[in-house]
């Protein structure tokens, strides 16, 4: 019963801030008069509630940087460059499979020059420091904090990656019209989204995310203050995926698409499951050799 309570704190605290979410975001676009802004606003507001929800629950949960996990400044930037070695390290490897496969083909339609390229590494690098800094604070810092405090590791760190995995399929691609534009329907939008959660084609790619999560997790709880390796990883594992966008199309033909094919152009299915599993496992038999050693 403990463990139930716990588990689904999270999901209240997810229910309340998606809520508050659907009001503003209806009282914005109402304001703005444009009902095709509702969708877009909701995902906008929920994140930046995410990340402001940071700091009052850190203070509510007595959680402190050092439970966060968070080093001093020098070893900070020294784990963020580690971590984003590991993250080009680790998923390299799929993203040369996909290719040798041809489920991954040069995109030739682009007028490629210098400066394009630089233009979308910058991009894909902003967009994945911010998207790995928030959502380690979030997962391997705050929650995975909380959760360990009151839950055994095991089960803290399943249920942070399972939250993690499932919170990238709330979402919705429904649209609303002037005619059936309404707070009602804002709340019905984030109905549907919770829907796609258990939406069975995400299988694969909940899978994919699931060991994503477990595998930061786990580097996470077997390393004191080590949330920027995390971040780091997160951030290079990011950087890859929509440099990959960038550069690359998904081959619609290709003989071995269905068996790669997964969240976010395919990277995320049944490979990385494999490969990150395998990982994991890895880390956990060299972690308890080097403990038998010493």
């Amino acid at each position: 019963m403990r463990i139930v309570i716990y588990a689904l704190m999270p999901l209240l605290v997810l229910l309340a801030i998606t809520s508050n979410a659907c009001l503003l975001a209806y009282l914005i676009a109402w304001g703005l008069d444009d009902p095709s802004l509702l969708r877009k606003l909701i995902i906008r507001i929920t994140q930046i509630s995410l990340l402001l929800s940071i700091y009052p629950l850190m203070r509510m949960l007595k959680l402190t940087k050092e439970d966060l996990g968070l080093a001093e400044k020098k070893i900070f930037i020294s784990q963020l460059l580690r971590g984003f070695g590991l993250g080009i390290l680790t998923l390299l490897p799929i993203f040369i499979v996909l290719y040798l496969f041809e489920i991954n083909v040069f995109d030739d339609s682009q007028p490629w020059s210098i400066g394009l390229v630089f233009k979308k590494i910058t991009i894909a690098f902003v967009l994945a420091s911010l998207i790995g800094v928030v959502e380690e604070l979030v997962f391997r810092g705050m929650l995975l904090a909380g959760l360990r405090r009151n839950l055994p590791v095991i089960a803290a760190v399943l249920l942070t990656s399972t939250y993690y995995a499932l919170l990238h399929f709330l979402d919705t691609k429904s649209s609303l019209s002037v005619d059936n534009f309404s707070l009602a329907a804002s709340f019905q939008l984030l109905i549907e989204a919770f829907i796609n959660i258990f939406n069975p084609e995400n299988v694969a790619a909940f899978c994919a995310l699931l060991m994503v999560g477990i595998f930061l997790a786990v580097i996470r709880v077997n390393n004191k203050q080590s949330l920027a390796v995390c971040i780091g990883c997160h951030v290079g594992w990011v950087f890859q995926i929509k440099m990959s966008k960038s550069l690359f199309n998904t081959n619609p033909n290709a003989e071995y698409l269905a068996i790669f094919e997964g969240h976010s152009g395919g990277i995320l299915g049944p490979l990385a499951t494999v490969w990150l599993a395998a990982l994991v496992v890895g880390y956990i038999f060299y972690k308890k050799y080097q403990a038998s050693a010493a």
